[in-house]
C-alpha cells in the first residue's frame, strides 16, 4: 500500500522523484493552480506558457511532464489537469482534486516518492487528494510474475509514497483526514482485490474465511452459516442459488458495535462468486467477467471494516450472501419453487435472476434485528446499465427522503449515482399462479422490477435503500481518474459516508 504523509516542506528542497502540480483550463489557456507557486516562480512566472507550449490545456485527466527547474531536488514536474478554473472566490472541487491525484499517482508508477503540490484549501482537500492518490496507485498483480516484482504494475511497482505539500501534520483535522483516507482506501482496495480474484480461488467458503480473518484483526464479531446451518434455518433463496455448485453457499454476518452508538445500520451485499446464469445459462461473451458478481458483498465487507477502523459511533452489521451459480444435475431449474427464509415462496422463472434470491434471504435476516435502516448493494441487473451507463449506480428506496439522503451521500464522496423510482404497476408482473411471487416480471424496467422484488423481503416499518451497482462495479475499459481497470469498489465510500452521517446524527 502506498504511504501517505503530510509535509510542510517547500517544493524546491524536497527530495522526491516528482513534484505534482495542478493546471486548470482557463478562458485563454492553461492556468497554474494554487499550490504550485514555488514551481511557477522557478520558471520566472512563465510556467503556464511553458505548459501550453508542451500542449497542455488543463483539461481533466491530462498529464504533462517537464524537467524540474534548476535548484530543485526532484528531477521532474508532473502537471495534471483539473478541468475548468473555479468561479471567482470558489475553491477547487474536491472530486476534481481526487481524480487528478489518481491520474498523477498512476502516471508515476515505478517512483518511490512524489510530492503533491495540488490546491489544498482545507483538511477536506487533503483527504480527497490523499484518497485519490492511494486509489490511483492501486494495481492487482497477484497472479503476475514478469521476472521482477510479482506485485509490479506492468513492470513498475506502484508509487511508494505520497507527500501532501501544504499539509499541516500537527493539525487535528488534517491528521484525521489523512487517517480516514488511509483506512477507507485500504479497505476499498481490499474489495478491489476480492473482485479481481479469479473464481477458482474465491468461492463462498474462501470469501467467508477472508471475512473471518479480517473480523478477528479489527475486533468485529463474525458468524458464518454453512450449508447445514442454512438448511436448518430455512434459507431457501441462498441454498437454491448455490444448489448447482460443488462449492457450497455461505451467509456471513459481520457485526461492528460501538459503546456510544445510538443508531444501527445494516448493509447487505450480493456475493455471487461466479455467475454462469445457472440452467438459464448466459450467452457467449457474457461469462468472462462474472467473477465480479460478488462486488456488492465485497463493498459491504470493506465498509464494515472501515467503520471499525475509524471507530465510528454507530453499530454496523454487514450481511454477505455468498453463493456460486452453476448449472448441474442438482441446480435449481426454471419452474422450481423456493421457500425463502421469510416464509414466502418464489417461483424461479429465470435462474440468472439469482442475485435477488440470495439478497431476499439476507434482507429478511437483517430485518429481524430491527435496524434503523438497511442498505443493500448488488450488481443486480443489466437493465440498470442500459438506463444509467457504466459509471453510475441506481438508488431505489421505500422512503423518498432516505433515497435523497443516500444520493447526497454518494455525491459527497464522488460516487456517481442517480435516484430511481419503484413504480407500483410493475409489481403485478411478478404475480405467480404457483407461488407468492415470481423472480421475474416485465422485461422493460427490469432494474425497477428487481427493486420491487427486494422490497417484498424488507421487514415492515424498516427504512431501506437498494444500490444497483451493475454498471460501475467492474471497469472493462481503460483506467480513468482514480478508477482502475477491473474491480472498482463501487459503493464502499457511499456506505462509509452513510455510517459517518448516522454516527453524527445527521441521517434521520
Amino acid at each position: 500500500m502506498t504511504a501517505l504523509t503530510l509535509s510542510t516542506a517547500a517544493a524546491p528542497g524536497l527530495r522526491a522523484d516528482a513534484i505534482v502540480i495542478g493546471v486548470a483550463k482557463g478562458a485563454k489557456g492553461p492556468v497554474v493552480a494554487p499550490g504550485a507557486e514555488a514551481v511557477d516562480k522557478a520558471y520566472d512566472g512563465r510556467l503556464a506558457g511553458v505548459l501550453e507550449t508542451l500542449g497542455a490545456s488543463g483539461a481533466e485527466g491530462e498529464v504533462t511532464k517537464l524537467p524540474a527547474p534548476s535548484g530543485f531536488k526532484a528531477p521532474l514536474v508532473l502537471a495534471v489537469g483539473l478541468g475548468a478554473v473555479p468561479e471567482k472566490d470558489a475553491d477547487y472541487d474536491t472530486e476534481a482534486l481526487r481524480r487528478a491525484a489518481g491520474v498523477a499517482a498512476r502516471a508515476l508508477a515505478g517512483s518511490k516518492k512524489a510530492a503533491f503540490a495540488l490546491p489544498l484549501a482545507d483538511a477536506a482537500d487533503a483527504g480527497a487528494i490523499g484518497e485519490g492518490a492511494l486509489l490511483g496507485a492501486y494495481s492487482f498483480d497477484a497472479y503476475k510474475n514478469n521476472g521482477k516484482d510479482p506485485k509490479a504494475k506492468n513492470g513498475k511497482a506502484p508509487l511508494a509514497e505520497v507527500a501532501l505539500l501544504g499539509g499541516k501534520p500537527r493539525d487535528k483535522a488534517y491528521k484525521a483526514a489523512v487517517e480516514r483516507a488511509v483506512a477507507v482506501t485500504e479497505e476499498l482496495n481490499r474489495a478491489r482485490d476480492l473482485i479481481n480474484t479469479p473464481p477458482n480461488d474465491l468461492n463462498p467458503e474462501a470469501f467467508a474465511a477472508i471475512a473471518q480473518a479480517a473480523a478477528k484483526e479489527h475486533g468485529i464479531k463474525v458468524q458464518v452459516l454453512d450449508e447445514k446451518a442454512l438448511t436448518k434455518g430455512g434459507y431457501g433463496g441462498i441454498l437454491g442459488v448455490g444448489a448447482g455448485s460443488a462449492a457450497g453457499p455461505r451467509l456471513v454476518k459481520l457485526s461492528y458495535t460501538s459503546s456510544k452508538a445510538k443508531k444501527h445500520l445494516a448493509f447487505v451485499g450480493k456475493g455471487i462468486t461466479y455467475d454462469s446464469g445457472g440452467i438459464s445459462l448466459k450467452p457467449a461473451g457474457h461469462n468472462e467477467t462474472m467473477k465480479c458478481d460478488m462486488s456488492g458483498a465485497a463493498s459491504v465487507f470493506a465498509a464494515v471494516v472501515a467503520a471499525a477502523r475509524l471507530g465510528l459511533e454507530v453499530n454496523v452489521t454487514g450481511w454477505l450472501a455468498l453463493a456460486e451459480n452453476m448449472p448441474s444435475g442438482s441446480a435449481t431449474r426454471p419452474g422450481d419453487v423456493l421457500r425463502m427464509y421469510s416464509g414466502k415462496t418464489v417461483e424461479v422463472l429465470n435462474t440468472d435472476a439469482e442475485g435477488r434470491l440470495v439478497l431476499a434471504d439476507a434482507l429478511w435476516a437483517a430485518s429481524q434485528e430491527k435496524p434503523d435502516a438497511i442498505v443493500d448493494v448488488a450488481t443486480l441487473t443489466g437493465a440498470m446499465v442500459l438506463a444509467l451507463g457504466n459509471r453510475t449506480f441506481g438508488i431505489m428506496a421505500n422512503d423518498d427522503a432516505f433515497r435523497a439522503a443516500v444520493h447526497e451521500a454518494a455525491g459527497e464522496v464522488g460516487e456517481p449515482a442517480w435516484p430511481m423510482p419503484l413504480p407500483e404497476h410493475l409489481r403485478k408482473g411478478m404475480d405467480s399462479p404457483t407461488a407468492d411471487i415470481a423472480n421475474m416480471g416485465e422485461r422493460m424496467g427490469g432494474g425497477l422490477v428487481a427493486g420491487l422484488f427486494l422490497r417484498e423481503f424488507v421487514g415492515e416499518g424498516i427504512t431501506w435503500a437498494h444500490l444497483d451497482i451493475a454498471g460501475p462495479a467492474f471497469n472493462e475499459g481503460g483506467p480513468f481518474g482514480y478508477t482502475p481497470k477491473g474491480g472498482t469498489g463501487s459503493g464502499v465510500r457511499t456506505l462509509v459516508r452513510l455510517a459517518e452521517l448516522t454516527a453524527a446524527g445527521d441521517l434521520g
